[in-house]
């Protein structure tokens, strides 16, 4: 059985490339498999360096700042998989990668109880409005007075988009004593006493604190704008650790200078810095009671482990054992090893005819399949195929002549 689980290729040859600075718990565990062309750089490359880069590169780790185009994936002849060390996956054109069955993965689950915290943090900073009296403590003058300071205990909290992050939210926020409401245009069960809002309006019309938790789509792009601002209870705070087209900032900036908007918290904006200490501005900037923070929702150390494991196991069981699991291209596959058998991986166009071309090329050669499995989505399918072990050299080339063949891969 030991045997069967060695990846035929030499691990050897498999080039892996970790850009960003990603984890080394990611790094570390693939030399611990024996792989040792693993490479990490600390920066995002361009797309005309990574089209340089990535000619020989099997497997690719990317955060947030890296974007896989078209191009870049022309250009990636060998590339197996692509490890998105994130929630998101908006950096990579799934299309092309698809296409060209690349399969993609993500940590949407792992720095979700970073980004949680801090939000509670950040609602607690600000209904004590504990940006004004730090600058004003920092510039030497004295405040001290409860004029237009609250607990949280006994406000209500409106989240917008109860997923992963803000189902946790909304757990933390209560165990605070906090009432909490969310809306959701997919149905959520509420977990504790949470109350689903009926609309985005009514939760905003009784919150004492928004947080947003939505992707970014083109129904999200300046979600709070100048006419969802009005609806906000006077003194309300916003708290935006979700993505940087959500808020029209300068909207919101106003409506915070006009005394209806108590303060906001914001991690993220539609145009970020590439680097560490490159310039940045906001219309936020010197505004009453706000917190910025440079996009480091999900940047904690636990959270970087987290995700480094979560994403580098995921590429580890597909390089290996063919496993899709979380994959947001090639078609979600997992299953056990076959003993006494060779495993080949065939990605191909999803047209009709290509399972059973297959069969008829590998039965009309007397190649005997021990197992197989497939599974498809719009665009492409996915077959593994278990093969005997005396003719699964055979097998392989029989199999990259199929019509629609985009990847066809020996594992073991």
């Amino acid at each position: 059985m030991a045997k069967a689980l060695q990846t035929s290729y030499p691990k050897e040859k498999i080039r892996i490339l970790f850009l960003e600075n990603i984890s080394d718990v990611a790094v570390n565990n693939f030399r611990r498999h024996g792989y040792t062309q693993v490479d990490k750089i600390s920066k995002a490359l361009t797309e005309e360096q990574l089209i340089g880069e990535i000619k020989d590169v099997h497997i690719l780790g990317i955060r947030s700042k890296t974007q896989i185009t078209n191009p870049i994936l022309e250009a990636a002849r060998k590339l197996q998989a692509i490890g998105c060390f994130c929630i998101g996956v908006n950096q990579v054109d799934l299309s092309a990668a698809t296409k060209n069955g690349v399969v993609v993965f993500n940590a949407p689950y792992s720095n979700t109880r970073s980004v949680a915290e801090l939000v509670i943090g950040s609602a607690i900073m600000l209904i004590r409005r504990i940006p004004d009296k730090n600058k004003a403590a920092h510039a030497g003058v004295w405040i001290k007075e409860a004029k237009g300071s609250y607990e949280l205990r006994g406000k209500t909290l409106g989240i917008v988009g109860y997923g992963n992050i803000g189902s946790q939210v909304s757990v933390l926020a209560e165990a605070l004593g906090m009432k909490v409401i969310f809306y959701d245009v997919e149905t959520k069960l509420p977990l504790g006493n949470a109350e689903d809002a009926k609309s985005l309006k009514e939760l905003l019309n009784r919150a004492d604190v928004v947080t947003l938790h939505v992707p970014e789509t083109a129904q999200t792009k300046n979600l709070v704008n100048k006419t969802n601002l009005k609806y906000f209870k006077k003194g309300a705070v916003l708290i935006n650790y979700a993505r940087g087209e959500v808020v029209d900032l300068e909207a919101l900036r106003r409506s915070i200078l006009d005394g209806n908007i108590g303060g906001a918290a914001v991690d993220v904006f539609p145009i970020e810095p590439e680097k560490n200490g490159d310039p940045f501005q906001t219309p936020l900037q010197d505004c009453p009671n706000v917190i910025l923070t440079p996009h480091i929702g999900g940047s904690t150390e636990e959270a970087q482990q987290n995700i480094g494991e979560d994403v580098s196991i995921k590429l580890f069981n597909y390089l290996e054992k063919g496993i899709t699991l979380g994959s947001h291209t090639v078609p979600a596959l997992a299953l056990p090893p076959q003993e006494g058998s060779h495993r080949i991986l065939h990605i191909h166009r999803n047209v009709p005819g290509v399972l059973s071309e297959i069969n008829t090329r590998l039965s009309q050669h007397h190649i005997n399949i021990l197992g197989q499995y497939l599974k498809t989505n719009d665009e492409i399918g996915y077959v593994v195929l278990d093969i005997d072990k005396k003719l699964s050299s055979q097998a392989l080339g029989l199999l990259k002549e199929v019509k629609g063949s985009i990847k066809v891969r020996m594992l073991y």
